[in-house]
């Protein structure tokens, strides 16, 4: 295959598999590969996968039967998950399959002599995203994450200092740690998440640190730890924890391993420590064998602890797993469940946001924003704010006042003098 060729990339999922893309960005980069930004422009087409969920891996099936119909002539790689698990093997029969655990080996897989690179081309340039560990510690019954990524295999402590610091010196302000699950990171190799992070809040630089999902019971034994290393001020106040049900009954069928207890004391730990604390979780609606009645404790429970985000999921049966082989529930009784719980999630989110309104703040400055002159920020809590300004703001820290709530963001007016020189 010639050097000359261009390659384009999409990506779906998790924010490692977007890290993976970048690194196969780079990669290709380094190897004399040009980069198109649309299908038709490209030699070769890579479809980065995700099939966490059936909704996700159903519109990637859909999209690639449309791109081996239009441009049967172009190379298509299947990236990620669904290569590991051989997912798409009967839709796209003549791609290539490159697994989730080598994304630097995309050029030695179109130019079999060429010498790979870890190097990352940022899809943003002020956001290091810095993959800590692949594989994960749980045994989900509707997981089949685990089925493509394995057990966890944790990168050593100075391989990510080294990625972050040099996130950092490329003009980073952002760095997001991610994997399938970040409380177990460390301890396949004799450490753990807490210690990482102070690690991590050691290296120079004025920057934040976006912590990204832990389970419950491999962040219960560490958080005591882990709430001291949040206090840094490097670390944004944003914990990502799924609760998935608040029923201990299907939390047992899900085989997740910790009770609805164990939640609430996490949760109410961080907000103890910190009043303010963006709380996510996650709520997967329709698990098989989930009554009325479970339902309802979940509904109790997002309505006493009130997240400040819920992604909600109807249950979809992934291939392979323990769950695939339950019996399912009537899919109308899921959709009113789903509503009803969004109904909910909604009008909690517009309290939540009420009580920003009038707040002073510092924010970092991300992104550019849907319209000209408008700037995406995010606060100490990881909240997204919008400002307007007619100069670029882009990678610079501003004090801001809260003028008003979106359903999910806030609005602000820059305060005079705010921009400081970091």
């Amino acid at each position: 295959m010639r050097r000359d060729l261009k390659i384009y990339i999409e990506t779906y999922g998790c924010s490692a598999n977007q890290a993976h893309s970048e690194t196969m960005q780079g990669a290709l980069l380094d190897n004399g590969f040009g980069i198109a930004k649309t299908p038709d422009k490209a030699d070769v087409i890579v479809i980065n996968t995700c099939i966490v969920k059936t909704p996700t891996e159903n519109k990637i099936r859909d999209r690639l039967k449309f791109l081996v119909k239009q441009y049967p002539g172009k190379t298509l790689v299947i990236a990620g998950c669904a290569a590991d698990v051989g997912t798409f093997r009967a839709v796209a029969p003549h791609a290539l399959f490159l697994s989730s655990h080598r994304p630097d080996k995309i050029a030695k897989l179109l130019l079999k002599q060429a010498k790979a690179s870890p190097r990352k081309i940022r899809r943003n340039p002020l956001v290091g995203i810095t993959e800590i560990s692949s594989g994960c510690l749980g045994n989900c019954a509707y997981c089949i994450v685990k089925l493509a990524r394995g057990k966890l295999k944790s990168r050593p402590v100075d391989d990510i200092a080294k990625d972050v610091n040099d996130a950092v010196k490329d003009g980073c302000r952002e760095i997001w740690l991610t994997s399938q699950d970040n409380s177990c990171y460390g301890l396949d190799i004799g450490t753990d998440l807490a210690k990482l992070i102070r690690r991590m809040t050691e290296i120079k630089g004025d920057f934040r640190i976006r912590i990204g999902m832990m389970n419950p019971s491999h962040l219960k034994p560490i958080m005591k730890d882990l709430i001291a290393a949040y206090k840094d001020p490097k670390v944004y106040k944003f914990v990502h924890i799924p609760v998935q049900s608040g029923s201990d009954r299907i939390l047992k069928l899900m085989n997740r391993g910790y009770g609805v207890k164990d939640f609430e004391a996490i949760a109410t730990e961080f907000r103890s420590s910190f009043p303010r604390v963006t709380l996510s979780t996650d709520v997967i609606v329709g698990f098989p064998g989930e009554s009325e009645q479970d339902f309802r404790k979940t509904l109790v429970l997002i309505g006493r602890l009130k997240p400040d985000i819920v992604n909600i999921s109807k249950f979809g049966a992934r291939p392979g797993t323990e769950a695939a082989r339950m019996k399912r529930l009537d899919d109308n009784i899921v959709k009113e469940r789903s509503k009803r719980i969004a109904a909910l999630v909604k009008k909690i989110g517009a309290e939540k946001g009420k009580k920003w309104v009038g707040r002073r703040c510092e924010i970092l400055i991300i992104e550019r924003g849907k319209r000209k002159g408008q700037f995406m920020g995010r606060n100490e809590f990881y909240r997204p704010v919008i400002i307007e300004s007619e100069r670029d703001m882009t990678g610079k820290f501003l004090s801001v006042k809260i003028t008003k709530c979106g359903q999910t963001f806030l609005a602000a007016k820059i305060n005079r003098n705010s921009e400081r020189n970091r």
